[in-house]
C-alpha cells in the first residue's frame, strides 16, 4: 500500500519533522509573538514565606507613566474572580473530606510561600511594568513558617490553612494491616529504610509564558501559552476564576520548549493575564524569568517514606509496608494529590509478585510552592523505594540483586495480572528482560571491572533496578481529524501536544503507515482549542492514545474515500485496491488518486472527524544497570557504565524512543546525583533559587551509555501495539545509581552507610559516609 514510502513508516528511525524549523530558527514560542498594542505584566511576589498582609499601597505605581493597571488580590475577588479548588474523592484520617485551600490567583489576606503572587502591574512597556511594580508597597507581618513535611505534621507546628488541621489534606489506606503485620510477624527477613525522594524543580528550556489577546467584536479571549494541556488550562481559567463559558477562550500553542509535567493545568499567572487583557482590552504579555520559575512553578516528589520488606527464607517477598508523607505546598493541585495518594502506590509492587501490602499516604500542606506532575509523576518514588528494598534485602540475605528480583518476578502465565493494588497489567515477560539487561551490561564481567578499579585507587559499585510503570493518566478516548485536501496534502489534528518530544514525526509515520503517500504529503496541526478539545499530553499518553486514533481516523478516510473513488470510476467498492496514493480497478489500468479524488469533492476536501477509544493503560518496563566509580579521597561519583533494555511494545520511531530514554535517564540520574530545592527551615527562604545553587545532570555525566529495545511484547490494550516511554528512563536511572552507590559502600565495609543512602548523592554527602 504504501508505494516504496514504507522506509518513513511506523518502525523506522525517522529523523524528526519538527527539528528543521527549530534548527533554522523558525521555531514559534510563545514569547517570540508581539501583538499590535502589546502590554507587559510584572508580578511583585511575597519575599516570606508566610506572612499577613497588612496592607498595599498602590498608588505611586498606577501614578507613573506607563502604568496600565496594578492589580491586586482583593481587587480581583472585589470584581467577582474566583478561585482555584480542588476536588477528589480523597479523605482525612477521622473520614472527613478532603481539605484543601482554593487558591486566589493573587494572594489575599497571607502570602503562604516565598514567591506567591501578591501584585500584577501592567505596563506599556516591560520596562513601565518593572518600575510601577517596584512603586507598590507591601506591608507584611512575618508569621511562622514550616516546609518540610515532617515538621509540618509534627504536633504545635505553624498551620497553613485553618480547615486542615495538623496539615493534613487527605491520608489514603490500602492492603490489610493485620494480614501484613502477621506476614513481618512470621518472616524469616526483615528490611526497612527510611527513603527521602527530595523536592526538584522541572527546569524546563523554555520558561512559562502567556500572551493573551482580548477582542471585543467577539467577546474571546484568544491566549498563546506554553502548555502541556491547552483544553484543561482554558477550563480552569474559565470556570473557575473568570466565570466565562469555555467558549469564550481560545488556546493557542506552538512549540514548547519541555514541559516534564510543569506545564500542565492552568497557573494563577496564566488567569491573571488573561483577566487583563479583557479589562483593558488589549494584549497582555507575561513571561517568567528563570527566577520566578524556581519560586512558584509547580516542584515535584518531596517525599518522606519509612518502608519494610518481608521475606522468606527463599527471598520471597511476603509482605511490603510503605508510610509516606507527601509535601503539597502551601496549595494542592489536583494531580498533585492524586499522584502522591493514588498514582504511585498503584506501582509500588512493580513487577514483583506481591499480594500482602500495608500502605498509608499522606498529603501534606506547608508553606512552600505547591508540588505536582514532574517526569515520572509518583512511579519514580515508588519504584525507587522497591527497589531500594530489593537491593538491600539482596545485600542482607547474601543473594546476588539479580537473582532475588528474578525469584519475585510476575510469571508471564499470569499475564493479564492484576497487583495487590488492583492495577492490571496486560502484558510483561520481566525476567526476559531482566535476562537481556544482565547481558548488555556484562553482569558477569564485574568482579574483574571491581578489580581494575580497585588498583586504581577507586571504590566500584552495581546498581540494578528492574521495574515498570503506569501510562495514561487513564484518559483513554481521543479525537483526530484528518482532511485530505485536493491541493494535495493531508492535513490531522490531533489534541495531544508536542514539546519536545517528536510526537508530531511519529504521527505522521502511522498515517504514511495507511495513505502510502511521501511523509512530506502530512501535515500534523496541534494546539488549538477551537479545533479541538482533549486531555493533552501527559502521563506517557500521546502515542497510545492519540497515535491509536491518528490509526483509526486514517483507516476511517481511506474506506470513505474508497466509496467515493467508486462513484467516480464507476465500479463497485469491493473491486477497488489501494496502492501509494491511489484507487486502482483491481486487474485493470483504471485509478484515481486520492488528492484528485479529494479535489472533486464540493469543497475539494475528503474529511473525517473520529473520536476512538483504546482499551487501557500501558505498562511499560525495564532492566537498568549502572555500574559507578568513587574516589574515596573526595567523595566525587564517576557513572562508570549505563546499560538499559527497555519493554516499549512495538517501537513507531526508534530514534525518537531511545532519545526518551536516554533524556528520560538523564534527569533520573540528575535527581541521583545534583538537584534539590531546599528551603531553609527556620524561615521558608529558598536556597535554590537559581543556576547559583541548582545543580543539573551534564552531557558528560556518564562514561558509558548504551540501551536496547525489546520489541516482542506488544501491549494487547491499543490497536498499536504501542507501550508508554516518555518517564520510563527516568523511573529506572534513580534507584539504579543508588543502589550502585550502596553497594559501592557496602563492598568497602560501609554496610550500614549504605542502608542511611539519601539523595542527592553530593560528594560531600558521600565522603562523610566514607568516614564513618
Amino acid at each position: 500500500m504504501d508505494g516504496g514510502f514504507g522506509r518513513f513508516g511506523s518502525g523506522q528511525a525517522v529523523r524528526r519533522i519538527e527539528d528543521a524549523p527549530l534548527l533554522r530558527g523558525e521555531g514559534s514560542f510563545s514569547d517570540d509573538l508581539s501583538h499590535p498594542g502589546q502590554t507587559h505584566m510584572i508580578f511583585l511576589r511575597s519575599p516570606y514565606a508566610h506572612a499577613r498582609i497588612v496592607s498595599i499601597d498602590t498608588g505611586a505605581a498606577k501614578a507613573m507613566p506607563g502604568v496600565l493597571a496594578v492589580l491586586t488580590g482583593a481587587d480581583l475577588e472585589a470584581a467577582g474572580l474566583g478561585r482555584l479548588g480542588i476536588e477528589l474523592p480523597f479523605k482525612r484520617p477521622d473520614g472527613s473530606p478532603l481539605a484543601a485551600p482554593p487558591r486566589p490567583v493573587l494572594a489575599v489576606g497571607e502570602a503562604n510561600f516565598a514567591g506567591e503572587a501578591v501584585v500584577a502591574v501592567v505596563g506599556e512597556t516591560l520596562e513601565a511594568a518593572r518600575d510601577g511594580a517596584e512603586a507598590v508597597v507591601v506591608d507584611y507581618e512575618e508569621l511562622p513558617a514550616v516546609t518540610s513535611a515532617a515538621a509540618a505534621a509534627a504536633p504545635g507546628a505553624p498551620q497553613v490553612w485553618p480547615a486542615a488541621t495538623g496539615n493534613v489534606v487527605a491520608q489514603t489506606q490500602y492492603g490489610d494491616r493485620a494480614v501484613a503485620d502477621a506476614a513481618f510477624a512470621a518472616a524469616a527477613h526483615v528490611v526497612t529504610l527510611d527513603i527521602v525522594n527530595q523536592r526538584l524543580a522541572p527546569v524546563s528550556m523554555e520558561p512559562r509564558v502567556m500572551v493573551a489577546s482580548y477582542d471585543a467584536a467577539t467577546d474571546r479571549i484568544a491566549v498563546t501559552m506554553s502548555t502541556q494541556t491547552p483544553s484543561s488550562t482554558r477550563d480552569q481559567i474559565c470556570t473557575e476564576v473568570l466565570n466565562l463559558p469555555a467558549e469564550k477562550m481560545r488556546v493557542l500553542v506552538g512549540d514548547v520548549g519541555g514541559g516534564f509535567g510543569m506545564k500542565t493545568g492552568a497557573y494563577p499567572e496564566d488567569a491573571v493575564v488573561a483577566y487583563a487583557s479583557r479589562q483593558l482590552g488589549r494584549p497582555v504579555k507575561w513571561a517568567a524569568t528563570r527566577m520566578e520559575d524556581f519560586l512558584s512553578a509547580t516542584h515535584g516528589r518531596d517525599t518522606d517514606s519509612q518502608v519494610a520488606m518481608a521475606l522468606d527464607t527463599n527471598g520471597k517477598v511476603t509482605g511490603l509496608r510503605v508510610r509516606t508523607l507527601a509535601n503539597m505546598g502551601a496549595y494542592t493541585r489536583p494531580a498533585g494529590v492524586a499522584i502522591q495518594l493514588l498514582i504511585g502506590p498503584w506501582v509500588s509492587t512493580s513487577i514483583y509478585d506481591i499480594r500482602t501490602i500495608d500502605f498509608e499516604f499522606t498529603a501534606i500542606l506547608s508553606h512552600t510552592a505547591p508540588t505536582s506532575p514532574y517526569r515520572g509523576a509518583g512511579r519514580p518514588e515508588a519504584i525507587h523505594i522497591i527497589e531500594r528494598l530489593m537491593d538491600t534485602a539482596a545485600r542482607k540475605m547474601g543473594i546476588d540483586q539479580a537473582e532475588l528480583r528474578r525469584r519475585n518476578m510476575i510469571d508471564p502465565a499470569l499475564m493479564p495480572y492484576t497487583n495487590a493494588m488492583g492495577q492490571t497489567y496486560d502484558s510483561g515477560k520481566f525476567a526476559q528482560v531482566l535476562d537481556q539487561g544482565l547481558k548488555l551490561a556484562d553482569w558477569g564481567g564485574f568482579a574483574a571491572r571491581e578489580a581494575a578499579s580497585k588498583a586504581a585507587g577507586k571504590l566500584r559499585g552495581r546498581g540494578i533496578a528492574s521495574f515498570l510503570e503506569w501510562t495514561g493518566a487513564n484518559v483513554f478516548e481521543e479525537r483526530v481529524t484528518v482532511a485530505v485536501k485536493g491541493s494535495g496534502e493531508i492535513e490531522i489534528y490531533a489534541t495531544t501536544q508536542q514539546m519536545g518530544q517528536g510526537i508530531a514525526t511519529s504521527y505522521a509515520q502511522l498515517a504514511v503507515d495507511v495513505f502510502g503517500v511521501p511523509l512530506e504529503k502530512i501535515r500534523i496541526v496541534l494546539g488549538d482549542t477551537d479545533r479541538g478539545t482533549g486531555f493533552g499530553s501527559a502521563g506517557s499518553r500521546s502515542l497510545f492514545t492519540a497515535g491509536s486514533a491518528v490509526k483509526v481516523a486514517s483507516d476511517k478516510t481511506v474506506a470513505t474515500a474508497k466509496d467515493l473513488a467508486a462513484e467516480a470510476l464507476e465500479a463497485a467498492a469491493i473491486d477497488l485496491e489501494y496502492v501509494a496514493g491511489a484507487f486502482r480497478v483491481a486487474g485493470t489500468d483504471r485509478q484515481i488518486g486520492l488528492f484528485d479524488l479529494a479535489a472533486k469533492q464540493p469543497e475539494q476536501r475528503i474529511y473525517i472527524d473520529s473520536t476512538s477509544s483504546v482499551g487501557g493503560p500501558t505498562w511499560p518496563n525495564g532492566t537498568h544497570v549502572c555500574e559507578v566509580e568513587i574516589d574515596p579521597d573526595t567523595g566525587e561519583i564517576e557513572i562508570a557504565s549505563y546499560a538499559s533494555v527497555n519493554d516499549a511494545g512495538r517501537v513507531v520511531n526508534p530514534l525518537i524512543v531511545e532519545g526518551q530514554l536516554a533524556g528520560g535517564a538523564a534527569q533520573g540520574l540528575g535527581q541521583a546525583m545534583y538537584e534539590a530545592v531546599v528551603y531553609d527551615p527556620e524561615s521558608g527562604q529558598p536556597l535554590s533559587a537559581s543556576f547559583m545553587d541548582y545543580a543539573l545532570p551534564r552531557a558528560d555525566m556518564i562514561g558509558g551509555y548504551v540501551t536496547e529495545l525489546d520489541q516482542s511484547i506488544p501491549c494487547v490494550t491499543n490497536p498499536l501495539g504501542v507501550k508508554g516511554v516518555g518517564e520510563l528512563g527516568t523511573i529506572g536511572a534513580t534507584p539504579a545509581l543508588v543502589n550502585a552507590v550502596a553497594d559501592a559502600l557496602a563492598r568497602n565495609g560501609r554496610a550500614k552507610a549504605a542502608d542511611t543512602l539519601q539523595m542527592p548523592l553530593t560528594p560531600p554527602r558521600v565522603w562523610a559516609l566514607l568516614q564513618g
